[in-house]
Order: structure tokens, then C-alpha cells, then sequence
């Protein structure tokens, strides 16, 4: 009986508000008529677009969403790729540093991790560290790859969706219908006009 209160708060949060198109991103130039037939000049679709903007992501990351003029998501872009950068660096930094203190103690030398003679942490230790950092090293390695392909992505189809053409025409307006005879039996509908 819950879930049945939950799903019906969501669907009327949902089908609440009145939801227009979005308006048509080219220029749309002005209206020629002939006759009774309405022509309407806009934008021409250009299909280099979306190749254009995910060449200059893949050339150098962000700009695909600059060439888009959406510059807010370059410094987002930017952001997620240098933190996964920077983790990879530092945890490539302590596997090394971890690595080579490992070596040393294998050849009964002394590492930095020895003080005064006493080992302050044990050999086990060094080889778990090592295998913690190695596997994260890597995962900022492929989080970095994903996030690369991502921007790439995003940029393209962002790119087809700035061309992509709707109409202030099309609206989806829900609403609720009281049916005067069956008041204690509500109906919920649903209609989808499209105004030409």
C-alpha cells in the first residue's frame, strides 16, 4: 500500500507541470506564404557539426563543448580529468616509492621505511601497498580513458542535438478530468497534442 502511495505522488509530480518544446536552436530567418501554405525558412542542418566537435574533444578535451558554446561544461570536463590525472600521478608516485622500499628490504638493505635500525613497517605491509596502489593506479588510469571517451561523446551529441529541430508547437500539457458521475471512482488520462 506504500509503494502504490509513492508511485502515485511521483506520477503527479511528474505530469504536474506543463512541459513545452524547447525552442528551435537555428536562426529561423522568416516566413514565406504561398497560398494558404505556410513555409518557413530556417537554419540548414550541417552533418560536419557533430564530427567537427568531436574531433576538437578528442584533439584536446573540452574544446568539443566550447565549439558547441557550452562553456560552462568545459572547466567541468577540465575538472574531472585532472582530479583522475592527478590521483593516477600520486598513486603511480607511492607505488614506486613502495616498490623501491621493497626491493632494498628484499636485498637486506636499508629503506626508508627503517628507523634507527627498526623496520617500521614490516614486509607483508610493503606488498600489500604495493598491490593497493598498483589497483588503484589503475583504476585512475581507466576512469581517466572512460572520462576522455565520455567528453568525446557528449560533445558529438550534443553537437546533433543543437540541430535538432522543435517546434514551440509542440507542448505536452497533462491534465486531470473530473468525470461528474463517477466522482468516487477518479480516471486518469492522458493527452499528447501536436498544433499544426
Amino acid at each position: 500500500m506504500l509503494s502504490k502511495k509513492y508511485i502515485l505522488i511521483i506520477f503527479l509530480a511528474f505530469f504536474s507541470a506543463t512541459i513545452f518544446g524547447q525552442k528551435d536552436s537555428l536562426n529561423v530567418k522568416g516566413v514565406k506564404v504561398k497560398g494558404d501554405i505556410k513555409i518557413e525558412k530556417g537554419g540548414v542542418y550541417d552533418a560536419v557539426a557533430p564530427s567537427k566537435a568531436a574531433f576538437y574533444s578528442a584533439i584536446f578535451p573540452g574544446m568539443g563543448q566550447v565549439y558547441n558554446k557550452k562553456y560552462w561544461k568545459a572547466p567541468i570536463v577540465w575538472g574531472a580529468m585532472g582530479t583522475s590525472i592527478y590521483y593516477y600521478l600520486d598513486n603511480n608516485k607511492e607505488y614506486k616509492r613502495y616498490r623501491t622500499a621493497y626491493k632494498l628490504r628484499k636485498n637486506n638493505l636499508v629503506d626508508e621505511f627503517t628507523v634507527d635500525g627498526k623496520e617500521v613497517i614490516s614486509l607483508e605491509t610493503l606488498e600489500r601497498a604495493q598491490d593497493q596502489l598498483r589497483e588503484n593506479r589503475d583504476m585512475s588510469l581507466l576512469t581517466t580513458v572512460i572520462l576522455y571517451v565520455l567528453q568525446i561523446v557528449e560533445a558529438s551529441v550534443n553537437a546533433h542535438l543543437l540541430q535538432f529541430n522543435t517546434d514551440d508547437n509542440l507542448s505536452f500539457k497533462p491534465t486531470f478530468l473530473n468525470d461528474p458521475i463517477y466522482v468516487e471512482a477518479p480516471k486518469v488520462g492522458l493527452t499528447i497534442k501536436y498544433n499544426f
